[in-house]
């Protein structure tokens, strides 16, 4: 399998290959950069097609990770792991312990957290053979960082609102969410607290339906939600959501949720540019539980401080948002050069 050639290969450090029959771990972790720091990012246990497309999702989500890291001015670099395999039948204690030692064998270039198909509970045993690791709850841990993830989107999407209408409140508004795991259903009750309407679906459309219910929400298919007219749409599921396909769908005014690489290729930023919708950058957005863990990652953990350095992202997509106008450029665009200029100074 080509690696150098891979179109979603930049300049990646480190990649990674992990396997053991005795466990049948099969994982790939990339470093894509460590300029600012450490590669920080989760492990994501996702049942994939095949080992080409674990690599081009591994490759992505560590690049957007450098990026995360940047924009928030974390002393972080990005990282990422993948372990292929049904994360209901295959995973055990056996197979994180045999991952946590190819991430032990990294020294510390690379650091692991929870992500889709991983838990704080996975984390913990996953501590037992490396220190390489945050998202725990023990020993000065910092917890789920997906409610700060959830705050993060919510932030962005006041941002948006703020942009868009001149004020950051979003009661009345109509705002559809895709996907309702930990950030999901988080970012629908802050949601829905501060009154505005929703629109939900899930690839679980039993809890979707239970918690449309829960908090007086509509619910569609998951195939509908793109042709919802709403103000805003929130994909918090898995990326590669916005296509050819799928944009000429929606309905809304601005993209703005937790999801990684929701853009199938990055000329899709025009693509929503040019029919009048609003593309908050994932990297940017959903980078709340990144803050959270970095806090714990330099044993100064304090909830307090995580929860105002994650309420910045507000400030920063506006920013964003203003040079992107100023420079008649597109906000993904803008959010990729400042974080890349903020790498290369370092």
């Amino acid at each position: 399998m080509e690696i150098f050639t891979q179109k979603d290969f930049e300049q990646h450090e480190q990649i990674m290959y992990c396997y053991d029959k005795k466990s049948g771990l099969k994982a790939i972790i990339a470093i894509h950069n460590t300029t600012l720091g450490p590669g920080l990012g989760g492990c994501r246990f996702w049942n994939y097609e095949d080992e080409k497309e674990a690599l081009i999702d591994v490759l992505r989500l560590s690049k957007g990770m450098s990026y995360k890291a940047a924009l928030a001015n974390l002393e972080l670099g990005g990282g990422k792991a993948v372990i292929i395999g049904d994360a209901r039948s295959d995973k055990s204690p056996e197979l994180l312990a045999s991952f946590a030692r190819y991430v032990d064998r990294l020294c510390g270039s690379y650091i692991t957290a929870e992500d889709v198909g991983t838990t704080v509970a996975d984390m913990e045993l996953v501590s037992k053979h490396t220190p390489h690791v945050v998202g725990l709850d023990k020993n000065g841990g910092s917890g789920d960082p997906s409610i700060f993830t959830a705050l993060g989107v919510f932030q962005g999407l006041k941002a948006c609102n703020k942009y868009l209408t001149g004020s950051d409140d979003l009661k009345g508004k109509h705002v559809t969410i895709q996907g309702l795991g930990k950030v999901g259903e988080d970012l629908a009750k802050r949601l829905r607290n501060v009154g505005a309407s929703l629109t939900i679906t899930d690839i679980d459309y039993t809890h979707a339906k239970q918690l449309a219910k829960e908090l007086g929400a509509s619910v569609v298919e998951p195939d509908d939600i793109y042709s919802v007219k709403a103000d805003y749409f929130s994909p918090c599921a898995l990326g590669a959501v916005l296509s050819d396909d799928t944009i000429p769908r929606l309905r809304v005014k601005a993209v703005c949720g937790s999801a990684n690489n929701q853009l199938v290729r990055s000329y899709h930023a025009e693509t929503l540019s040019e029919r009048g919708i609003l593309y908050a950058p994932d990297f940017l957005v959903n980078a709340g539980g990144l803050v959270n863990v970095y806090y714990e990652y330099n044993k100064t953990y304090d909830e307090a401080v995580a929860t105002s350095k994650v309420e910045e992202i507000y400030d920063t997509l506006l920013q964003i948002l203003e040079i992107s106008e100023r420079h008649n450029t597109l906000p993904l665009n803008a959010a990729k050069q400042l974080a890349e200029e903020r790498i290369k100074v370092n």
